[in-house]
């Protein structure tokens, strides 16, 4: 026998002896509990009244396991929500338009993407989702919501939106489109300082960025502001990369802490933006958008404006399960440059402004303009 064919032997050996050790552990300190479970699979495979698939079964069994978690960032996916998930991180896919995120166990529009069905038909950001396609989404996990809203280009789905001091839901039939995430949008506010509004971390965020920023520094930009308003965040590995872009080279991103590894530092490789900056956040800041905020803030390299984030603080990894199902699982927390824990806690900004709903003035844009304003002098 070749050594390569040896090799793989053990390999499967050692994989099937780590199943039936692990399965032999279960049994031995949960044996009722997994009799339990065989029982009701059985007893409803023969007496329910209506025939139902083992693999409903099955997949019913795993969400329930990782619900039991009580955790609203680990979720099991399907094989068509993990479809969607891929989709959404590449950042395209057919949908009506809506960025969502979850607020006290309700889906809520963060808000609708510019010229899209969702946009047109007038949601706003703010609005309760209610119904999907006809389902309560009370109870519902935020990627069952979105899957549901997602679908063949051309298709019909409703959506039903409660807004906030209204009593009467209001319903949308919104046929879907391709919607590609325009993540980045770059202006010149006047003659010296530059504008740069991300809205999502996706694989394509951080090359727009750094073409954004060339694009201002040809325009003659001295000063910055970068808005993360509304940002629910994304991959880590693009927060990271946008980060790069400002914080000095050398100098600590982002720790992330693992239970049973060890823990990663990641740090900055680049030469840094160099220009004063301000940093936009509300409470819509979550996630991958409080790891740049939360570097910038730490190193002292932009004043943040705004509101406190949101506080999310732990990190998720997507898991490819067989039968092309997916587990979004939490895996670590991360940790500021300066070690602070901003989990079920958020970011303050270093000088507070609310923006009144309603409000004509974008006042805390306002504020922005007014710091660089006299930095760039």
């Amino acid at each position: 026998m070749s050594r390569k064919k040896i090799i793989a032997l053990v390999v499967v050996v050692l994989f099937l002896w780590g199943i039936f050790a692990l399965g032999g552990y279960l049994w031995k300190n949960n044996g009722d509990k997994i009799e339990t479970l065989l029982t009701v699979i059985a007893l409803i495979k023969s007496q329910y009244y209506q025939p139902v698939s083992t693999e409903k079964l099955m997949n019913g069994a795993i969400k329930g396991m990782v619900e039991g978690l009580d955790d609203p960032y680990s979720v099991y996916l399907d094989p068509e929500q993990f479809k969607h998930l891929n989709e959404q991180i590449t950042g395209a896919f057919g949908g009506v338009g809506l960025i969502v995120t979850m607020e006290e166990k309700h889906i809520v529009v963060v808000k609708p993407i510019p010229n899209t069905p969702a946009a047109k038909a007038g949601i706003k950001a703010g609005d309760i989702i209610v119904k999907v396609a006809g389902r309560d989404t009370k109870g519902m996990d935020l990627d069952t919501a979105v899957s549901l809203m997602r679908g063949p280009v051309g298709t019909k789905v409703s959506v039903g939106i409660l807004r906030p001091g209204e009593k009467e839901t209001r319903e949308f039939t919104l046929v879907r489109e391709t919607i590609t995430i325009p993540t980045v949008e770059s202006k010149m506010l006047d003659d010296k300082i530059g504008y740069l509004a991300l809205s999502q971390f996706t694989e394509n965020s951080p090359e727009a960025v750094r073409k954004a920023l060339g694009d201002l520094k040809r325009k003659g930009m001295k000063g910055l502001i970068f808005d993360l308003r509304d940002n629910p965040g994304g991959e880590l590995t693009a927060a990271v990369e946008i980060a790069d872009l400002f914080i000095p080279k050398g100098k600590t991103i982002v720790y992330v802490d693992y239970r049973n590894q060890p823990d990663e530092e990641e740090k900055a490789n680049l030469p840094a933006l160099g220009l004063p900056m301000v940093v936009l956040v509300n409470g819509g800041s979550a996630s991958a958008s409080e790891i740049v905020a939360g570097a910038l803030k730490d190193w002292q390299v932009a004043v943040l404006v705004g509101e406190k984030t949101f506080g999310k603080g732990v990190v998720q990894s997507i898991f490819k399960l067989p039968g092309n199902a997916g587990l979004k699982l939490t895996v670590a927390r991360y940790l500021t440059p300066k070690k602070h824990d901003i989990n079920k806690k958020g970011i303050e900004p270093d000088i507070v402004v609310k923006q009144p709903a309603g409000s004509k003035e974008d006042l805390q844009l306002l504020k922005a303009k007014e710091i660089l304003a006299k930095k760039v002098k």
